[in-house]
C-alpha cells in the first residue's frame, strides 16, 4: 500500500515519518516534493575507480543557478531530511524535471527502512541545464511494509550533503574475504 498526500502529513506531524523541513504545499496526491539542496559534487578523475575512494569537488549553487553539463555526473542532496522507521520511501525526479532532460535517481530511487537524513541525488543532464537550490527536484512516495523490521544501520546514515560512492569499501570486504 502507498500513503496517499494526506496519509503522509499526518504521519510527519505524529512521528512515523521524518521530512524536516516539513511544507504543507509540498505534500502531493500520493508524494511529497523534496527541493535541491545548495551543493553539488563531482568526481575530480577521467576514471572512476569502484575500487578505491574517488576525489571529488564540491560546488555550491549560487542564487544564479548553476549549470549542469551533460556527460558529467553530479550528486546533489535533497534539501529535506527524509526517513522512517515504518515506511519504505521511494525517491523518483518530477515528471517536470525530466521533461527538462534531467534524469534524476535512476538507477538508486528505494530507501531502507530506518534510513533518517538527507538523499543523494544522482543527476545526469542530456542537454546543459541551469539548476536552482530549492527547486523541487524529485517526489518522495512511502509504502507500508509487511513482516519484521531490521532498520537501517549503514555507511550514509544521518547523511548531510551529497554523499560520494563509499562501494570502495564493500569491495575491499569482499576482497578480504575471498583471500
Amino acid at each position: 500500500m502507498i500513503l496517499t498526500g494526506p496519509e503522509i502529513a499526518q504521519a510527519a506531524h505524529d512521528g512515523r515519518l521524518t521530512i524536516t523541513p516539513f511544507a504543507a504545499d509540498q505534500v502531493n496526491p500520493n508524494s511529497y516534493n523534496v527541493r535541491l539542496g545548495p551543493t553539488l559534487l563531482t568526481y575530480t578523475t577521467d576514471v572512476i575507480d569502484a575500487h578505491r575512494p574517488n576525489p571529488t569537488t564540491a560546488v555550491e549553487i549560487g542564487d544564479q543557478g548553476y549549470v549542469l553539463q551533460p556527460g558529467e555526473l553530479y550528486l546533489g542532496h535533497t534539501l529535506e531530511d527524509v526517513g522512517s522507521d515504518t515506511f519504505v520511501p521511494l525517491l523518483f525526479g518530477r515528471s517536470s524535471v525530466g521533461r527538462l532532460g534531467l534524469f534524476v535517481e535512476i538507477t538508486a530511487p528505494i530507501g531502507d527502512i530506518g534510513f533518517h537524513g538527507q538523499w543523494t541525488l544522482m543527476l545526469s543532464p542530456i542537454r546543459p541545464l541551469k539548476v536552482y537550490a530549492g527547486m523541487k527536484i524529485g517526489q518522495i512516495m512511502f509504502f507500508v511494509s509487511t513482516g519484521d523490521i531490521d532498520p537501517y544501520r549503514g555507511k550514509y546514515q544521518a547523511a548531510a550533503g551529497p554523499q560520494s560512492s563509499r562501494y570502495w569499501q564493500d569491495a575491499a570486504r569482499i576482497r578480504a574475504v575471498a583471500s
